[in-house]
């Protein structure tokens, strides 16, 4: 059987596509189109997952959902060792921190933002007084450890990276958090130019975040 991808545009899906052309594994592709109004995603997705949410992946009779608990099956399932480091290795918790930091940590806040910007005459103050200093203190920190090593876990690329790309291609889409900081840019860069990436933009279809950085 081959893995068949539930794929919403402009969503976290597309690191699973991202994810499965560095693998080089096949897989189709079943897509969704969010409401132009309220950008949700369509009751079909229930359909497949109860939540109605993407990305979720079906494969060997198992529906699977959460960005994270995919991309673990996928690695697990068919990486033979490829985009993980060795476990037991400090490269390994580093990994699975990352991997988990990224939507538990980093994009609680870029997802309360972008609702309260659409009530933002309503919101202003909670947005100045909470939102904004939380994703100035994630990303400051994301910064900071970008200047330590090339990629999340250290010189080599793993599959954390691919994790951590949607909320800074998300925070790259604003101004003001993303032009001080360089090695979240110098990222970006990076991984927008794998050929990987670019397999994946062309089997996904639109996706705003990928000319996040100009």
């Amino acid at each position: 059987m081959t893995i068949v991808v539930h794929h919403l545009n402009n969503s976290r899906s597309q690191r699973v596509l991202w994810l499965l052309e560095e693998l080089g594994i096949e897989y189709d592709i079943k897509y969704y189109e969010r409401d132009p109004k309220t950008m949700q995603a369509p009751a079909s997705l229930r359909q497949v997952h109860p939540l109605g949410k993407s990305p979720v992946i079906t494969d060997a009779g198992e529906t699977i959902a959460e960005s994270g608990a995919i991309i673990e099956y996928i690695v697990e399932r068919y990486g033979n060792g490829r985009l993980i480091p060795p476990s037991g290795t400090p490269e390994r918790l580093r990994y699975t921190y990352w991997l988990h930091y990224a939507e538990g940590s980093a994009m609680p806040p870029l997802v309360m933002n972008l609702i309260f910007n659409r009530f933002a005459a309503e919101n202003s103050s909670a947005n100045d007084a909470f939102i904004a200093p939380q994703i100035k203190l994630h990303f400051d920190y994301i910064e900071a450890e970008l200047g330590k090593s090339t990629w999340f876990v250290g010189e080599e690329f793993t599959a954390a990276d691919i994790q951590m790309s949607f909320p800074l291609e998300i925070v790259a889409t604003l101004p003001e958090q993303i032009e001080n900081r360089p090695k979240i840019q110098q990222f970006i860069e990076r991984i927008q130019a794998r050929p990987a990436y670019k397999r994946a933009l062309e089997r996904g279809g639109k996706y705003d975040y990928a000319n996040s950085i100009q």
